[in-house]
């Protein structure tokens, strides 16, 4: 029986509510690098499942660009095998896709060819005719960073990015990672902000469209037993980690440039960061939130010295090793790896933030390629009991668990009386889980993002001094390890939590990782 979104609300009274209030203006969505993997097991299903969810206009468009000679026939048939691969909702709906088909267009050229905008320009004022978008465009830069400065400028000379005020809009979603270092991002700032407006630039990332970090907002800012809690005078540390299970895949190339620093902390793992340790803002809208944000980041002590570095901060690079009960290669066995590389693919860091919140309370912060399994979470450790009544078993202090993925949810760790004729306390847990609460697998995160460019709803987007404040303080750690007197990474098993050095980074101040 095909998935549709009456079906949720018959069987599950606590899902009605849950959907978009309002669909977006008629539009059409335009992806540059259609051919590619983004596209395939992403953009376009997320697009496919709004549809199956009523949440895009009738008046919508896929203009596909690449430079693969596809037909708009051809095209559509490969997006249909895609969407039957990767949509979390299946079987295909065929009602629905033949609406959602009939809208798509394709367009093959090289990026650098201005013809290719001709062409372009062409096939979306027929598009306009054909579908009544009403000019109304959302470019999606699904493309090596490289081509960036190219796309905005030839979509620029082809007329084809209108001012901010004009009635017909057109945004541009650009994929990370946003520059290479400070430097690069704010060059690109500044190319951008030629072409475009701010108010029409969407820098995605999709870790804010996960239905667990958007909740930890609510979380925080609706319930009034956490928020007097939630400082420094309650909380001892924050732990946080992103380790994926998976090595780098077929992406030797882009890592060998990028490591874990670029690749995770500059964006996933900074957004996990701003979100647990923002403020209130004043309302909840784009610059509001966005604001609390880049408080969050002024405020991240940056390491201005080696010594500080060699402190607060352990690399790691995979060895071979085993991952769920497989042999894997190490990292200098992966293909497009050079031999001898200094690429971290883990890395541990301690953060401080010198705000009135949250002075004196450290962020532990890890993230890392072929840790014994996917898990991205945000620990929250309470101080410990000044005096224990019950023993040692009551005296482990509390832990606020939001699990991002997999498994959504949220824990709270707290000691109850195991049941007989003694005090005997033990840890036990109270366990949140979306799929459980609300009786639906999560939406996938380019859903809700690409449903807001849609919308021109900014906030689960990052601007412009966001990105650079994230430069920052990551490009304080890269100036020092890049060079060629900072000591080799610390190798690690794969399978496992990272190198003894991550411990002993905790270790040194009393503390523990969380046991995954």
């Amino acid at each position: 029986m095909p998935y549709t979104p009456e079906h949720d609300e018959v069987q599950n009274p606590l899902r009605p509510g849950l959907r978009a209030e309002s669909a977006p203006e008629p539009c059409a969505v335009v992806i540059f690098g259609a051919s590619g993997d983004l596209a395939h097991r992403k953009l376009v299903p997320a697009l496919y499942n709004l549809a199956v969810g009523a949440h895009l206009p009738a008046a919508f468009g896929i203009v596909g660009v690449s430079k693969s000679e596809f037909s708009d026939e051809v095209f559509a048939r490969n997006m249909h095998e895609a969407v039957g691969k990767f949509s979390r909702t299946k079987p295909i709906d065929e009602e629905v896709w033949q609406d959602f088909a009939a809208g798509m267009r394709y367009v093959a050229g090289s990026f650098d060819d201005p013809q290719t905008f001709a062409r372009l320009k062409q096939c979306l004022e027929e598009l306009d005719k054909a579908r009544a978008t009403r000019g109304n465009r959302l470019f999606y830069f699904a493309t090596p960073p490289s081509t960036f400065p190219m796309l905005l400028k030839q979509l620029k000379d082809a007329g084809l990015i209108n001012p901010p005020l004009d009635p017909s809009f057109t945004r541009v979603v650009i994929e990370k990672p946003f520059g290479r270092d400070l430097a690069s991002a704010r060059a690109l700032n500044r190319l951008v902000l030629e072409t475009c407006d701010e108010r029409q630039v969407f820098r995605i990332d999709h870790y804010l469209g996960k239905e667990t970090v958007q909740n930890l907002l609510v979380f925080r800012f609706a319930n009034s037993i956490f928020e007097p809690v939630w400082d420094r005078r309650y909380v001892d540390h924050v732990e946080i980690t992103a380790g994926e299970e998976l090595g780098i895949e077929a992406r030797g190339k882009y890592y060998e440039e990028a490591g874990i620093l670029r690749d995770m902390i500059q964006n996933h793992v900074l957004q996990l960061v701003c979100l647990t340790a923002m403020e209130p803002p004043v309302a909840f809208d784009a610059d509001a939130v966005r604001d609390e944000k880049i408080k969050v980041l002024r405020a991240v002590e940056t390491f201005d010295s080696p010594e500080a570095v060699q402190k607060n901060v352990v690399l790691g690079q995979y060895a071979a090793g085993s991952v769920a009960g497989k042999d894997v290669p190490g990292y200098q066995q992966e293909n497009d790896v050079a031999q001898g590389s200094r690429t971290p693919t883990f890395v541990a860091l301690k953060l401080n933030i010198h705000s009135w919140r949250w002075d004196g309370v450290p962020f532990y912060i890890r993230s890392g390629k072929r840790m014994p399994k996917r898990a991205t979470e945000i620990a929250v450790h309470f101080r410990p009991l000044p005096h224990s009544l019950f023993g040692q078993g009551a005296s482990r202090p509390n832990v606020l668990v939001v699990r991002v993925q997999p498994q959504e949810g949220i824990a709270l760790r707290f000691s109850a009386k195991v049941p007989g004729e003694r005090y005997r306390p033990r840890t036990v847990s109270m366990d949140f889980r979306y799929g459980t609460a609300f009786g639906a697998a999560s939406p996938e995160a380019y859903e809700r993002l690409l449903l807001d460019a849609m919308r021109g709803d900014q906030t689960l987007f990052t601007r412009k001094d966001e990105v650079e404040a994230a430069w920052k303080i990551v490009g304080s750690v890269l100036k020092v390890t890049e060079s060629s007197e900072f000591p080799q990474p610390n190798s690690y098993e794969a399978g496992t939590w990272g190198p003894k050095e991550a411990d002993e980074l905790l270790a040194a101040d009393g503390r523990a990782w969380r046991r995954l």
